[in-house]
């Protein structure tokens, strides 16, 4: 049997002085079944050249403006030909095993429909950065291990709610079922939202410890960027996919955890990224009326049992 292609989307916006590393990297994998796509959100630095330079069997797809993440990798997912889809970001290293370990973690559960990578720091590569993605019934989103010393915590394998999409990979099916990215997300949240769509039709989430990833982080987005997006994109989230059933179980705690997100940026507001979160969420709240109209066509797509989907939920934030 011949092995399945692996298609990597790498986004890039000015990401010159990343995209050596990274594609380095890809160039070393032990697994050779591999498509990789650029997709470039029109950069004015020198990536363009350097793909040409140094990865000339790479293909660039340039996008005539700047579509954001979602956007971008949109883009590269429909010009993919695999029938295995990562995201990657491009300031990011990868092990030379990493494609490898995710494909033989596809094989062996036909039930997962993505993959989430073990996502060290960059420059402290005993740091965790996550060990895939979590969602608390209260409403938050985070990433397993943050910050946490890799002690072996999580050398197991594990269900997980979402991967993040740094390093998220997608069986191709899936994405055929539920759709791709939401591009009014734009940036961040966008993989959480995807990992929902993919709960409510049953399809799991695996974290595999061996696929290995090393991240700058917040090397190309971060800051006020981020913050603002992380404010508006979490209220998007809760107003698509959480199920009415769990919104009247949970919802005097979502209100209260939104409300503590407010007041911690309402307290540091002389900071801009806390001024920024403040302006996400009342984005979040103005668009409302627009992102509503997606939740009737998700909420029809739920295949699983309500206390299955709360099984996948952490607890509530404390």
């Amino acid at each position: 049997m011949n092995n399945p292609l692996l298609s990597i989307i790498i986004p890039n916006w000015n990401g010159a002085r990343f995209l050596p590393v990274c594609l380095d990297s890809l160039a070393r994998q032990t697994y050779l079944a591999l498509e990789v796509i650029v997709v470039d959100n029109a950069s004015t630095d020198e990536s363009h050249d350097i793909l040409k330079a140094r990865a000339p069997a790479v293909q660039l797809l340039a996008l005539p403006e700047n579509r954001g993440f979602t956007g971008a990798c949109n883009a590269g997912i429909e010009a993919a030909s695999g029938d295995f889809i990562a995201l990657l970001n491009n300031d990011t290293e990868v092990d030379p095993n990493w494609a490898a370990a995710i494909i033989d973690a596809f094989g062996r559960h036909p039930d997962v429909g993505s993959v989430a990578s073990k996502m060290l720091l960059f420059d402290r590569r005993d740091y965790f950065h996550t060990a895939g993605d979590f969602f608390t019934v209260d409403g938050r989103a985070g990433n397993r291990g943050v910050w946490q010393q890799d002690s072996g915590q999580y050398d197991q394998e594990a269900f997980v709610f979402s991967a993040c999409g740094g390093s998220a990979v997608y069986r191709r099916t899936m994405l055929d079922q539920i759709g791709l990215l939401d591009d009014d997300f734009f940036f961040s949240g966008e993989d959480v939202d995807l990992g929902w769509r993919a709960q409510l039709t049953g399809w799991r989430c695996l974290y595999v410890p061996t696929a290995i990833v090393y991240h700058y982080l917040s090397a190309t987005g971060g800051g006020v960027t981020a913050s603002y997006y992380d404010g508006r994109n979490l209220i998007f989230i809760l107003a698509k996919n959480y199920p009415t059933e769990l919104w009247r179980k949970y919802g005097g705690l979502i209100l209260k955890a939104q409300w503590r997100l407010a007041w911690e940026a309402l307290r540091a507001w002389r900071g801009e990224a806390a001024r920024a979160r403040l302006r996400g969420m009342m984005a979040g709240v103005f668009h409302l009326p627009r992102i509503w109209r997606k939740r009737s066509q998700i909420q029809a797509m739920r295949t699983v049992s309500l206390a299955e989907l709360e099984s996948t939920l952490a607890p509530p934030t404390q």
